[in-house]
């Protein structure tokens, strides 16, 4: 009975796993472009919350538009460990001229 419940518990954990990581491997992931994104989409990031998201759209009001995905290491609060988290989804386009 304890190697059952054992078991059961092992595939429950290596299920969750795959269902996080099969959007991954299949590309389904929506990037995120850190030159237009709304603090709504900014909080699509790991780690990244409403604080944080308004620090980007501070960021980049004040200096421009990032040039790569890296700049956004220069943003207050956002270090290198929350840009590994996300390096896969962030995208830097220009945004449309006004």
């Amino acid at each position: 009975m304890l190697h059952r419940k054992f078991f059961m518990a092992v595939q429950a954990v290596i299920f969750a796993c795959l269902i996080n990581v099969i959007p991954l491997i299949a590309g389904d992931v929506e990037k995120i472009n850190i030159n237009t994104a709304t603090a709504q989409e900014l909080m699509q990031l790991h780690g990244v919350g409403p604080k944080y998201a308004a620090n980007i759209i501070v960021y980049r009001e004040k200096y421009g538009p990032f040039k790569m995905p890296e700049d956004l290491i220069k943003v207050s609060g956002i270090g290198p460990k929350t840009f590994e988290k996300n390096r896969e989804i962030i995208i830097v386009e220009e945004p449309p001229k006004k």
